[in-house]
Order: structure tokens, then sequence, then C-alpha cells
């Protein structure tokens, strides 16, 4: 997590925010990579949240993964399938705390490095595995950031709905 200072920021809720990573784990021409991590507080993992805090990161999850794959779509990246991980192992490398944080994996038929049906991998971040995906660039921030905006003030993602 130590490059987390220079992920990009796209979208805020009340208690967590949503990033596009510097270093992606899947390049966006396979699909792309976004993350959630909580605000303000310290958090260690799901079972820390509250409530309401749950219900909000799961509907950030779902609307993230709707605008990414609408707006991925738009920039000709056909997303087929989002994987949402909670991970957090890595902090055990560097002997600190796991912090919450989801992952979002868009998943594509035609990828090249994190192949269609097969699990996703995950080498240590120490090594060069990564140094070639390329993270989402402007055009797709500014796709995605769109459809957030949109889906949003949806019926579906109207926060009265979930009770937020």
């Amino acid at each position: 997590m130590k490059d987390v200072m220079k992920d990009k920021i796209i979208y805020e809720t009340k208690n967590f925010v949503v990033c596009v990573p510097n270093k992606p784990h899947i390049s966006r021409e396979d699909g792309g990579h976004i993350w959630i991590r909580a605000k303000e507080r310290y958090v260690s993992d799901r079972t820390s949240l509250t409530p309401s805090e749950a219900i909000e990161v799961m509907r950030l999850t779902m609307l993230v993964g709707e605008a990414m794959v609408l707006g991925m779509k738009d920039r000709g990246v056909q997303i087929e399938r989002i994987n949402y991980q909670e991970n957090g192992n890595w902090a055990y490398l560097n002997n600190t705390k796991p912090v919450f944080h989801i992952h979002l994996y868009g998943r594509t038929k035609n990828a090249k490095s994190q192949l269609w049906g097969e699990a996703l991998v995950f080498p240590n971040p120490s090594t060069d595995f990564y140094d070639k995906f390329e993270a989402f660039d402007e055009g797709d921030i500014e796709q995605i950031s769109k459809y957030l905006t949109i889906l949003e003030n949806t019926d579906k993602y109207k926060m009265d709905r979930w009770y937020l």
C-alpha cells in the first residue's frame, strides 16, 4: 500500500473513497483495476464495519462496478465480469496491520495477462509482474465518472433505497 498516495481518488462517499491505482493488478485493456477504502478511520476488515458502513460499501461496490463496465465499454474495452476481492495480506510483508479495502478487477474475454476464466494471479508487489500494466487513463476515468454520476441518481442507487 506504499504507492497509495499516488493513486487517484475518483469518487467519494461519506465513509469511503474510490481510487484508480497507480500500479494496477490488471491492465486497463484486460479490464482494469479500481479499489475502495475507508476514508477516515482505521478498519482492519469487513467485520470492523458498522452496519451502516457495510451497506454503504456494498452499494458503492455495485455502483462502481456497473460504472466501470459501462464506461470502459464506451472506451472499447468489453468487461464481461467484475471480480470483487477484499485483500490485505501484503501488509504482513511490511510488518504492518492490514487495512480494509476492496478491489474491483475487470475481466475481459480477450485478456492478455490475467487470462479469462482463470484465477487472478498476484505475485509479490516487489516483482516486475505489474510493471507493464497500464492504469486507467484520464479518458477512462472521465467515462467511469460520467456513469457514476448518472447511476447514483437512478432509483436503484438512491441513498434512501439503501436506508442511508
